[in-house]
């Protein structure tokens, strides 16, 4: 009873937190019942090894704004003949949380909003491959779909009852979907489901960032992300008092049980989306306790293909991780998932730190000191340690470090902290960057593809390397409407520039182009693709802490590194390659993408410019059984990269 009430009383950490006499009574009625929120936790966490994340896009263009789509994952197993659906507003990205097992995919306009795939409604199926096998964990990536504006025929028969319970509203689950505050999406009921009971509020709400309003390119977003047991409405009162013609509040809600490196991969594909749609030249994140931990992994993990943080603002976030969640991973009957990444010596937190954030990022660290007085106790805020808070290793990035008389909830309710946040900003208003001081120009990309598609056109990414190492890569991800669009602008001088897509080659081999950006001016590039094979992959165990799902493609994954390739090779079609294994921390893949050449990085590699055809994989790690495998290649076809799992000696 003490354990668990001190794990609530450690965790349910939000801005909005359920108060602690609550969490002790529910506790108390759990355990009189032996059912409530404890069990149900338990069930969903051992049920959540077993599923999978199926992710894509829907490309329909005909849409009108605001007319839902709605995704399905129909099983064709025999015993199993459910569906699992996410709901989107536009042509865009979606997530499904599936079992383990085989699935048809397929989208159609939902015209009236029924959940019933109605005759006459436009559809749409994933059709290479028409099956998609869901093994346990992990995300299966690219299972995009089309929808004709006269619809496709798919396998799916008129009348077809997606779900037979109709929630009373269809929230999309697309980045960008405008929302209320005040909706009773972001109830406290449904933060306290997402801390306890992580696959269940994945189905009903997946994991999301939230508009307010219309977008404006005109004000800048700040991303606002909440504590565990929170959701957004805990920001309510910042939100309320920030200058609202110059900034646009963005929010992101997401289940706060789960692991946390797989929250910040989530969060950077709703970002990516959203920066492909947009073109937002700049972001500011502000986050609250474990938020921190969130954003900083984001940072710190995809802060080179995401160049666009210039403000991060942590409030009360355990830095050095929590003593009571290593405790309560070895003690409690029931283990929330995020706590095993808030152990002080795990993995999670040893990598946050492996390298340090940005040097075109400006971070700042507030909290509070008003805690527990009792003499046997650590200084604290009331819910976490100081010594965590103030943890030496984010101190010493910080431009400034705040204290306040507040303490870990009421720290999101302050005039005086909301004071120090706006004079922040205001800083920011008032001071041009270097950037915005430069003469700057502008890009047009051409670009075509010398095959057809039967799906989504891969997405290009425009890669922007300033002469002689005058600044970082800049990175731009271009969506469906970006041929022959101006983009920019981008700060005067020469670049050698590149377009990369997957399972393409640029032709005549056309890797880099010189361009010039002149103030006011618009340079052009032109590329034109031609299919190539390509195979990658990573290896990775069958440890509960890597094998959950929406863990990302390991060539992500933060963390220390543990796996090491000591040899590998392919063979196959007259071809034999034999990579030379690197290892290090950290690199910048971006010569790779350019080169399109082979390489292996620590547990991930990639074969690129492949012929068609079957491959033998050949790999050996120490301390593991080898790997003989077979690969199929089919230039063009995007394929993602490979979990291979590996077997102790």
């Amino acid at each position: 009873m003490k354990l668990l009430t001190s794990t609530i009383n450690n965790f349910t950490i939000g801005i909005t937190p359920v108060s602690r006499g609550m969490s002790v009574a529910l506790l108390v009625l759990c355990f009189i019942t032996m059912g409530c929120t404890l069990i149900k936790s338990k069930m969903d966490t051992d049920h959540a090894s077993e599923l999978t994340v199926i992710v894509g896009r829907v490309d329909a263009r005909f849409l009108k704004h605001g007319q839902p789509i709605i995704v399905v994952a129909r099983s064709m197993n025999k015993e199993q003949k459910n569906c699992q659906y996410t709901v989107l507003h536009d042509s865009g990205e979606y997530e499904l949380l599936v079992d383990k097992g085989d699935y048809y995919i397929f989208a159609y306009l939902d015209k009236n909003s029924n959940l019933i795939y109605d005759l006459g409604e436009p559809a749409g199926a994933h059709e290479k491959p028409k099956i998609v096998r869901a093994l346990a964990g992990g995300v299966i990536h690219d299972i995009d779909i089309v929808i004709p504006e006269k619809g496709q025929k798919i396998e799916i028969p008129d009348g077809f009852k997606v779900s037979s319970i109709k929630p009373k509203k269809l929230y999309s689950r697309e980045a960008g979907a405008i929302v209320d505050l005040d909706d009773e999406l972001f109830s406290e009921e449904n933060g306290t489901e997402g801390f306890w009971e992580v696959a269940s509020f994945y189905r009903k709400f997946g994991a999301n960032i939230y508009f307010l309003e219309e977008y404006d390119p005109y004000k800048i977003p700040i991303l606002f992300i909440h504590g565990a047991g929170g959701t957004p409405r805990g920001w309510k009162f910042f939100i309320d008092h920030i200058d609202r013609t110059r900034y646009q509040p963005w929010l992101f809600f997401y289940p706060t049980g789960g692991r946390i490196d797989n929250t910040a991969y989530g969060l950077f594909w709703k970002l990516v989306n959203l920066q492909t749609k947009y073109k937002f030249p700049k972001l500011y994140i502000t986050a609250h306790s474990m938020g921190g931990l969130v954003a900083r992994s984001f940072v710190v993990n995809y802060g080179q293909r995401f160049p666009y943080v210039r403000v991060f603002v942590s409030l009360s976030t355990p830095w050095g991780g929590d003593k009571m969640a290593e405790y309560g991973v070895h003690q409690s009957p029931v283990v929330v998932p995020s706590w095993r990444d808030m152990q002080p010596n795990g993995d999670f937190i040893k990598s946050l730190y492996r390298m340090k954030m940005p040097r075109y990022l400006d971070f700042y660290l507030f909290y509070g000191y008003k805690g527990n007085r009792n003499p046997f106790e650590h200084n604290n805020d009331g819910t976490i340690r100081l010594t965590s808070i103030l943890d030496y290793r984010p101190q010493a990035e910080a431009k400034m470090s705040y204290a306040f008389h507040e303490d870990h909830a009421s720290i999101a309710n302050s005039e005086e902290v909301l004071k120090q946040y706006n004079a922040i900003l205001k800083k920011y208003d008032e001071k041009p960057s270097a950037a915005s001081r430069q003469p700057a120009g502008f890009l047009r990309v051409h670009y075509k593809y010398t095959y057809n598609f039967n799906g989504i056109i891969p997405r290009p990414l425009l890669i922007l390397t300033p002469e002689g190492g005058r600044g970082p890569d800049i990175t731009i991800f271009l969506g469906k409407d970006d041929n022959g669009k101006i983009l920019g602008p981008f700060p005067e001088g020469k670049y050698m520039a590149s377009l990369v897509t997957t399972a393409t080659v640029g032709i005549p081999d056309k890797k880099l182009v010189p361009v010039f950006i002149e103030g006011n001016k618009t340079d052009e590039i032109d590329f034109v693709f031609s299919p190539e094979g390509a195979v990658g992959g990573c290896l990775t165990t069958n440890q509960e802490s890597e094998y959950f799902p929406g863990t990302p493609e390991y060539i992500y994954r933060s963390g220390d590194r543990r796996i090491f390739i000591d040899s590998i090779s392919l063979k196959g079609n007259g071809i034999l390659r034999s990579p030379q294994p690197v290892r290090g921390g950290y690199y910048n893949d971006n010569e790779y993408l350019i080169s399109h050449s082979d390489y292996c990085y620590n547990e991930c590699f990639v074969f690129h410019r492949l012929p068609a055809g079957e491959y033998s994989l050949s790999i050996q790690a120490k301390g593991y059984n080898p790997i003989e495998k077979k690969v199929l290649v089919i230039p063009g076809i995007p394929t993602s990269f490979q979990n291979i799992k590996l077997t102790s000696d």
